[in-house]
């Protein structure tokens, strides 16, 4: 694949195993369809450090649940020679900027993340007192803006339930291009006088020589209370004095649209809850799961009317059975014509029929895993250059050590 092809999408999932028709539909479908158009690069991932923040105490699966992810990938449709497919730990990039973000968020913004607390709430067999969960929306952003180039948009597609996560990095990145990105031009310290106008536009002390450092602090400090633009706008005619240029790209939300597809049992999909078609489910084991589907609740008997509306079964027939399929299973419902068992029977026909060259593209890469390496490994490097590529910048805009040596060396 090329690069920066006008835009660029990064998104990524933790290795937790064998992926399902959830995972499909909830971000796979938009992936591939992110992937054939040119207008976007896209770097896909596999979170192994991620799966550590939750599950640290055993690491053991890590490893072959991200060559399962990877073969879900490519049975999905995801290509290596239209996307960058890789695995985050191969890319010590994603670690370094994590850990300077980490330095400028406060600890109020991680403590409440909902799902932070939800967490805490919900899950009793894990003790998650750790840094690395507080920490992991930290590592989320650094996941994201390491792919960061200037000039080029950069977007993470979500559904509506993760858009607080994407405006979260987004504040991350923003309070830290404030700290690293914001510079003060030689104007302001030309003499004792010159800083005068600007801080009192501001509402700050003056820049002195008894204290060099003090007027700098107190200009981030401000951009950090009023966000950069206000900043600028309050300088008026001395905006110029205060030159920005993020190290960091903000990322955007790439909002998609995602079908409903309850579990079997009529809640939210997934594997925990054991209530999931896997992309690799045999044609035998998916209709004997089907067959256990709950349908409308008001169909006690075989003659009782239902409502397709409310019907778990009714929303897979909208995503696998044809559309003359779906109008025989809706009339069939409210008319109690057809039973629940056979209008399950119709749609597991049409979910296998779909399925089929999905599991297919699979069955021929875990023929071959040693292809599955390579893509892996193949796309680690290519996404390494990019972040190497990040990191330089964002080095030089913390430290400052290219413009030291230059001044050492000259």
């Amino acid at each position: 694949m090329g690069t920066a092809a006008g835009k660029r999408v990064v998104s990524g999932m933790r290795p937790t195993g064998k992926l399902h028709i959830g995972h499909y539909f909830g971000a796979l479908e938009n992936w591939v369809r992110l992937q054939n158009d040119p207008e976007f690069d896209c770097f896909y991932f596999i979170a192994d450090w991620h799966a550590l923040t939750s599950d640290y105490a055993d690491s053991s699966a890590v490893a072959q649940n991200t060559v399962e992810i990877v073969t879900d990938y490519l049975a999905a449709g995801l290509d290596p020679a239209k996307s960058v497919i890789f695995q985050q730990s191969l890319v010590p990039e994603h670690a370094e900027l994590h850990l300077l973000l980490s330095m400028v968020t406060p600890l109020g913004w991680l403590e409440r993340v909902p799902t932070y607390k939800e967490a805490f709430e919900n899950v009793k067999d894990k003790d998650l007192h750790t840094y690395g969960f507080l920490g992991y929306p930290c590592l989320q952003t650094a996941d994201i803006v390491i792919y960061s180039e200037d000039g080029v948009p950069l977007f993470v597609p979500v559904g509506e339930d993760q858009v607080s996560h994407v405006e979260l990095s987004r504040e991350i990145v923003r309070r830290f291009s404030v700290y690293y990105g914001l510079n003060l031009g030689p104007e302001l310290f030309a003499n004792e006088t010159a800083s005068l106008k600007p801080a009192r536009l501001l509402g700050i002390l003056p820049w002195n020589r008894e204290d060099p450092d003090k007027f700098r602090g107190e200009v981030r400090r401000k951009a950090v209370e009023i966000g950069i633009d206000n900043l600028h706008a309050k300088l008026d005619l001395f905006a110029d004095w205060f030159p920005y240029k993020p190290p960091l790209v903000e990322p955007q939300v790439l909002l998609t649209r995602t079908p409903r597809l309850p579990g079997l049992d009529g809640r939210k999909m997934s594997k925990s809850y054991g209530n999931a078609i896997g992309l690799s489910e045999s044609d035998e084991e998916i209709r004997k799961k089907t067959k256990v589907m709950k349908t409308d609740p008001a169909r006690q008997r075989r003659t009782d009317p239902g409502n397709p509306d409310v019907c778990p079964v009714f929303d897979w027939h909208k995503l696998f059975s044809s559309e003359e399929t779906r109008t025989w299973a809706a009339e069939g419902c409210r008319s109690a014509g057809i039973g629940c068992i056979e209008c399950k029977a119709k749609m597991a026909d049409g979910l296998i029929q779909w399925i089929a060259p999905v599991r297919e593209r699979r069955l021929e890469a875990e023929r071959n895993p040693k292809r599955v390496l390579e893509v892996i490994e193949a796309g680690s490097a290519k996404a390494r250059v990019v972040a190497k590529a990040t990191m330089e910048r964002v080095r030089e805009a913390v430290f400052g050590w290219g413009k030291k040596r230059a001044e050492v060396l000259k």
